[in-house]
């Protein structure tokens, strides 16, 4: 699929804490701000100890330019406030509109409503301890996992873990309860997937059908008996609640 032009137009900063993060994560980081637009400032944030061996080696091969910060006094942490500093400078200078922040750091939760009131669109990338507080935050939050440890050479393979039982296929009340708000406001009392999507993130910024089991937010729909899904002309979506038997009966004896 073709980048729209409103894509290819949205200008996105790529701003890490890397006192507050693992260098692993940055290609994810990268993969998850492509689909928003093209990624025009990639700056990495820390200090002389973190930023260098293994985070010097991934922001020189990614093509960021390290923000090198030095504590003035111990305890103060200078690279949370060169980062937020910058990002506002960004959004001002119209530099960035969109900002994908890599950390699992509370204290970017202010920066986030900050960005956001100002009109930015703002998504946080981190490990699954970020604090509810900066997920909430975010207009959508994506978690990244970090690799397994492979074993070093020479030593005994452990065995061979089982493999993990599939996660239950969860149904969320959540879901009905925004598709009856939304549909609300339609004609038919229907509204797009696409559009009750978008409404479940900005809800809850952390929501994921593969949470609850399922592969996509249209699979998931289909497990629920209380809801009428269907593919309309096109080959988009839609889906609205489902008519209760009292309804669909007397509905038949007036025809």
């Amino acid at each position: 699929m073709q980048p729209s032009s409103a894509e290819l137009d949205t200008k996105v900063a790529v701003l890490v804490d890397c006192e507050n993060a693992d260098p692993d994560i940055l290609d994810y980081a990268l993969r998850v701000a492509a689909q928003f637009g093209r990624v025009v400032l990639r700056r990495g944030f820390g200090s002389h100890t973190a930023l260098a061996n293994k985070w010097q080696t991934v922001l020189v091969q990614q093509a960021f330019t390290p923000c090198l910060q030095y504590a003035y006094a111990a305890g103060k942490n200078t690279s949370d406030i060169a980062l937020a500093m910058d990002a506002i400078e960004a959004l001002f200078d119209q530099r960035a509109t969109t900002f994908c922040l890599v950390t699992s750091d509370s204290d970017f939760a202010g920066l986030c409503r900050k960005l956001r009131e100002r009109g930015a669109t703002v998504h946080v990338i981190g490990e699954a301890k970020t604090p509810e507080a900066l997920r909430n935050a975010s207009d959508q939050f994506f978690q990244w996992m970090p690799p397994e440890a492979s074993p070093p050479t020479g030593a005994t393979p452990l065995p061979a873990k089982p493999p993990a039982p599939p996660k239950p296929k969860l149904r969320p009340k959540s879901v009905v309860s925004a598709i009856k708000l939304v549909a609300a406001e339609s004609p038919d009392g229907r509204v797009s997937v696409s559009a009750l999507g978008s409404y479940l993130r900005r809800t809850d910024p952390s929501f994921s059908p593969q949470t609850y089991g399922h592969s996509g937010l249209v699979s998931m729909l289909k497990t629920y008996d209380l809801l009428d899904l269907r593919q309309e002309t096109g080959g988009h979506w839609s889906v609205a609640l489902a008519p209760s038997p009292d309804a669909a009966s007397a509905a038949s004896a007036t025809e």
